[in-house]
């Protein structure tokens, strides 16, 4: 059976405005796109929903959602992460953290909203995530469960903040898939992908790329091998076209490879700052929360997911067979899953009229 068409954003798609919010509090600037419903005659959209995104992603990593949730008439708001693309790449590692960047999302979907005056200031939202973005909105919805109406991941497993410290070196003993973690972790990485050129073949084949000689150049046990890493001997992508590799490309010459490497530097902050989920007794999601799991994913592969009901009030599960790129490689199923996670929460918690 052929594969269903979906609609797609272009890198150049009317659909959404290009926006930069410098957040007051940081003194970060964020890079975001923003799509509003195309009504004639609005109703006002029905919500907003935050898209956020991973390693190694940017806002464009959401194009085959952007036009489902449009059609929902929702809101949507979708940032290249601190660190990525046209967003800032701070030198302090504690910028990264999850409290810190759920606090800069807080207020820019806040500035959004305000900005479009169609909601009240108080009006809650979704959030939604893939990858990293994935580990950002489940902490959303344990630092501010306050603000939002539901919460999903696609791929990324929860796990509550932990009452003991482990190095990266000892997660992964416990966790083999993450061995390229330890890579990540330090420089080498960053050192040696330099230039457009670089930074395209990496991305290549973390999008599934390979060596025209075969050879494997990316494994989640061990992370990358550099010298293997040849510009001119890398296929290209089957999950994007050239057209959008290219832009990717362009897009990452900003930071280069520094910013993005260091969400994986931040364990210990983030460790510290949850104490205080701990002692507040805020290790659990509350509102309503949707987990699709990929199940060919070999970075986060479903074992992770497993047992995530025990820490959730309202938890659905699905899955689709697809690789760690399930955004892209099956978006129909994806988009289907997340499609009726929200129509049941609009359903049952219709948007209350500003006054």
């Amino acid at each position: 059976m052929a594969t269903p068409k979906v609609d797609k954003l272009t890198p150049t798609d009317p659909r959404v405005q290009h926006c930069t919010y410098k957040i007051p509090a940081s003194g970060k600037t964020y890079h975001y796109l923003l799509a509003e419903p195309a009504t004639p005659q609005p109703p006002p959209p029905s919500a907003t929903i935050l898209l956020i995104h991973g390693f190694p992603d940017l806002s464009f990593g959401w194009r085959y959602q952007v036009p489902r949730l449009l059609a929902l008439n929702l809101r949507v708001v979708v940032p290249d992460l601190v660190g990525f693309g046209r967003s800032d790449a701070p030198p302090d590692l504690a910028a990264y953290s999850f409290k810190a960047v759920v606090d800069d999302l807080v207020a820019l979907v806040r500035h959004v909203q305000q900005q479009q005056q169609a909601e009240s200031e108080g009006e809650k939202f979704f959030v939604g995530g893939h990858d990293w973005g994935g580990a950002v909105a489940w902490r959303f919805a344990l630092w501010r469960p306050d603000l939002l109406r539901g919460v999903f991941s696609v791929c990324t497993p929860f796990w509550p903040p932990s009452e003991v410290f482990l190095s990266r070196e000892e997660m992964v003993k416990r966790l083999p898939n993450f061995g390229y973690q330890l890579q990540f972790g330090r420089t080498e990485v960053e050192d040696a992908v330099v230039g457009r050129d670089r930074i395209r073949a990496l991305l290549s084949v973390m999008y599934g790329a390979r060596r025209e000689d075969g050879e494997p150049v990316f494994d989640v046990l061990s992370g990358f091998k550099l010298d293997k890493l040849e510009v001119g001997k890398i296929g290209e992508s089957p999950l994007m076209s050239k057209e959008e590799l290219d832009f990717y490309a362009d897009e990452f010459v900003k930071n280069g490879m520094r910013g993005p490497l260091c969400w994986y530097k931040t364990a210990k902050i983030n460790f510290d700052e949850e104490r205080k989920l701990l002692q507040e007794g805020r290790t659990r999601v509350r509102v309503p929360a949707l987990m699709v799991v990929a199940t060919r994913d070999r970075a986060l592969p479903p074992p992770m997911s497993a047992g995530m009901d025990k820490h959730f009030d309202n938890l659905v599960m699905r899955e689709v067979d697809a690789t760690h790129w399930a955004l892209w490689e099956k978006p129909a199923e994806t988009n289907q899953h997340i499609d009726e996670f929200l129509r049941g929460i609009l359903k049952e918690q219709p948007l209350k009229a500003s006054i």
